[in-house]
């Protein structure tokens, strides 16, 4: 895996959450966020909630470096994660997702809040951030719609032996000056 030339994983502070690295120390309350299987409902990977299955998800976060722990600032509180992965210094690209919250984060503002953030973070350095999301995944991508995210197209993925069907986004800077969150300064 070839790293980018820049902090893919910094620490980074809002208004309603924190982002810092995912640590291995991390696994077990992260876990029990995830663990919900109401949080994996519309995913493609609808079993995301059994420990045995879990455990590798966590790992390839892990792997990818650019994972992320996002805690509620007010509690303290571990509520999900996110990750930026699949960076393409010469297309300029990378990858926003494996994102989930815990059922209780889902209003609130709390996503926006992290998407923020990331974005940013990101748009110092690429050009444009992709989102892969499970074609049945309403939640997710009426989220990434509103970012301003623009359909790219249709498209089936295989991962671990299953193939599943997937949509693809695409977001620039400009594009997110013009979605729900009005970034400014990108």
């Amino acid at each position: 895996m070839t790293l980018p030339p820049f902090d893919i994983q910094p620490t980074l502070i809002g208004e309603k959450v924190s982002l810092r690295p995912l640590a291995e120390t991390d696994f077990e309350e992260l876990y029990a966020v995830a663990a919900d299987p109401e949080i994996w409902a519309m995913h493609p990977y609808r079993d995301r909630y059994k420990r045995e299955v879990f455990e590798s998800f966590f790992a390839e976060g892990m792997a990818s470096q650019g994972a992320f722990a996002i805690v509620d600032k007010a509690t303290g509180n571990m509520i999900g994660s996110s990750r930026f992965a699949n960076y393409d210094g010469a297309a300029g690209e990378i990858e926003i997702g494996w994102t989930f919250f815990a059922c209780s984060h889902w209003r609130g503002g709390f996503n926006r809040d992290a998407k923020a953030l990331m974005l940013r973070h990101i748009f110092r350095h690429v050009r444009t951030v992709v989102f892969q999301i499970g074609v049945h995944n309403l939640r997710s991508r009426t989220a990434v719609e509103r970012l301003g995210g623009r359909f790219i197209r249709e498209y089936k993925r295989e991962y671990r032996g299953q193939i599943q069907d997937y949509v693809m986004y695409h977001l620039t800077a400009e594009d997110a000056r013009n979605g729900a969150l009005a970034l400014e300064g990108i």
